[in-house]
This record gives C-alpha cells, structure tokens and sequence, in this order.
C-alpha cells in the first residue's frame, strides 16, 4: 500500500510542507520536471506557486521539447514559452533535448531496446 499526501489549500507554503512530510533530502543537481505549458495556454503550474520548493531545493527547472507540432516543438519556440510564463525568474531552465539526444540501454525491456533521452542528462 502506498502512502498518499493531500492538501485542500493550493499555496506554496503547503507544496515545501508536503515535499517536507516526504521526509527525503536531495543532494547534488535536483531537476525539477514540469510543463512550461503552451503558448497563450494557462494549464502549468504558476511560477509564483513552484517558485519557493523549486528555490529551497536549489533545482533547474527541465523541459524537453514536445513530439507533436506546436509551439514547443521547436527549441527557440519553447524557450520563449519558458521565458512568456515567467520561469527563468525562478530558476535555471534547461531545454534537456535542446542539442540532441542520447540512447539509453534498456536492460530486459519487454517493448524498448534503448529509450532517447535529452543529451543534457
């Protein structure tokens, strides 16, 4: 059975009081996983609600850029989404796909061989 956290109140101070109940401690280089969200879009987190755990955690905030057509599909199309939505202001940003990609074996996959991965990994 897992254990599964839950806050009513959306703020910034109960996303470092959950991360904190995880009772963890990352060392070295922390990256932050998010959608920098669409262009014109409004479904990512908010710079001014992740800004704080992303801070206390020292994180770089990482990206890769979408398989599908849009407007980050294309790198200097999603870095200006990265930089419209305001999260350079909040952290480093990394585009990890941003110079091309590396294969990574898969050890006893039952459908992958090797997955691709940003080369800034």
């Amino acid at each position: 059975m897992s254990i599964v956290y839950f806050t009513s109140e959306i703020t910034p101070e109960r996303l470092i009081d959950l991360y904190e109940a995880l009772g963890v401690s990352l060392n070295g280089k922390v990256a932050v996983k998010i959608s920098s969200g669409e262009p014109g879009g409004h479904n990512y987190l908010k710079p001014a609600l992740i800004g704080p755990l992303v801070k206390k955690l020292g994180g770089t905030i990482v990206e890769c850029n979408t398989a599908y057509k849009g407007k980050r599909s294309t790198t200097a199309d999603h870095w200006q989404a990265i930089r419209d939505h305001g999260f350079p202001a909040i952290a480093p940003c990394d585009i990890m796909d941003e110079f091309g990609e590396i294969a990574i074996p898969v050890t006893g996959g039952k459908h992958l061989t090797e997955n691709f991965v940003g080369s800034h990994l």
